[in-house]
């Protein structure tokens, strides 16, 4: 993962996940395969692997831009409106 030019993964503060489940998909019973979270507002939701691609939905509807991994194995951070990751 390269440095990031987008402004958005220089500046966010890391909220980490305080969920182990895709809060939209417990809502309507719906499987998971892996958890994000969104930088803005601490929402822990489904992957674009997932069936319902909550995580994304969210960034875009909201504009909420930034999501981090929270997996345990994972330690990444991902900008939907640039379309890059960083470590963390």
């Amino acid at each position: 993962m390269d440095i990031p030019t987008c402004e958005h993964l220089k500046d966010f503060k890391i909220i980490p996940a305080s969920k182990d489940y895709c809060e939209e998909c417990i809502k309507i019973g719906s499987p998971w395969v892996h958890l994000r979270c969104c930088q803005t507002c601490g929402a822990v939701l489904c992957c674009d692997s997932s069936p319902n691609r909550h995580a994304s939905k969210h960034a875009f509807s909201l504009h909420h831009p930034v999501i981090i991994s929270a997996e345990a194995d994972e330690n990444w951070a991902y900008c939907y409106l640039d379309d890059q990751a960083i470590e963390i």
